[in-house]
């Protein structure tokens, strides 16, 4: 039986459709194939804004580099990372983000969220975010806003791995600044009033 769409729910669907653009999972991606499945037959398409982050070395306690190893540099493939989410839930806040992004940024044409989970070695990519608009402003915009927000808001959990052993990452107060600069959360309710008369 067809909803009637008198009665269909504009926000629900706006969010059933962000979540098919969103994947999450131990898979590798390929940038080119996402880019040209975002563009595909859309010729209202003017640019494509995409982010890829990748598996960098980082600083031990000691000043050392994590790719190293007491016996030199660590073998290709090794993990040096793992990523944990909460299924459901985290592709559920991700396509808010998306959600939000169309409404901010009107010319947004198709966007595309892949993030990876689970063990990842030096150099593997971790996350796209692509963005297709009418026009590179708010293509680039929206990318930076997907990625700022991503950052902050969706439920992933990081584990750096090094011959030290694991450790649990915190968030950084700076990718909390990026966020912060595009106002309020997504799908977050305004902050409470402080102060007299609260």
């Amino acid at each position: 039986m067809t909803e009637h769409p008198m009665y269909a729910d504009p926000a629900a669907e706006a969010l059933n459709q962000a979540l098919a653009c969103v994947r999450v999972g131990p898979a590798d991606f390929d940038l080119s194939a996402e880019v040209a499945a975002l563009r595909a037959g859309d010729l209202g398409v003017g640019a494509v804004a995409s982010f890829v982050g990748t598996v960098r070395e980082w600083a031990l306690s000691d000043g050392a580099l994590a790719s190293a190893s007491a016996q030199g540099e660590t073998e290709r493939g090794q993990p040096v990372m793992e990523l944990e989410h909460y299924p459901g839930m985290t592709e559920r806040s991700i396509a808010t983000l998306i959600v939000a992004a169309r409404a901010r940024f009107p010319s947004v044409r198709g966007v595309r969220v892949i993030h990876r989970v689970g063990p990842l070695a030096l150099g593997d990519q971790i996350v796209l975010v692509a963005v297709s608009a009418a026009h590179r402003g708010e293509a680039f915009a929206s990318c930076e806003f997907l990625m700022d927000w991503l950052k902050t808001q969706a439920p992933f959990w990081k584990k750096e791995i090094s011959a030290e052993g694991g450790r649990w990452v915190d968030a950084r107060q700076s990718d909390d600044q990026a966020a912060a600069r595009w106002g309020r959360a997504p799908g977050h309710p305004p902050a409470l009033p402080t102060g007299e008369g609260a």
